[in-house]
């Protein structure tokens, strides 16, 4: 199954990385494939978007609506599923994602 991992990232201790991270990897030794959006924002900005505030965000060049483009995309173009994280309904990110599976008729994992 294709799965989009979500849940909350900004306030988090390094934008909640290490639990995308661990969630990623439990779902792909059980043999699905998986969009994790922390990899996919170290990819574009480097690993130091894991210690970024507000204040790093312009430093690194870091845009939310490019994030949001690609995240929302992959949903659109490839994901069977959306597995959601702890507190995921406290994150505007996670909840934009979580609406558009609800019109796109994908499965939920709440993890």
């Amino acid at each position: 199954m294709k799965i989009y991992l979500a849940g909350p990232m900004r306030g988090y201790s390094r934008n909640n990385f290490p639990a995308f991270d661990a969630a990623a990897a439990k779902l792909r030794a059980d043999g699905h494939e998986v969009f994790n959006p922390a990899e996919h924002d170290r990819e574009i900005y480097g690993e130091e978007i894991e210690f970024m505030d507000g204040s790093q965000a312009k430093d690194i060049g870091f845009s939310i609506n490019d994030v949001l483009k690609a995240d929302l995309s992959w949903i659109c173009d490839n994901a069977d599923c959306i597995a959601l994280l702890s507190n995921w309904e406290h994150s505007p990110g996670a909840k934009t994602e979580w609406a558009l599976a609800v019109v796109l008729r994908l499965h939920f994992w709440y993890l």
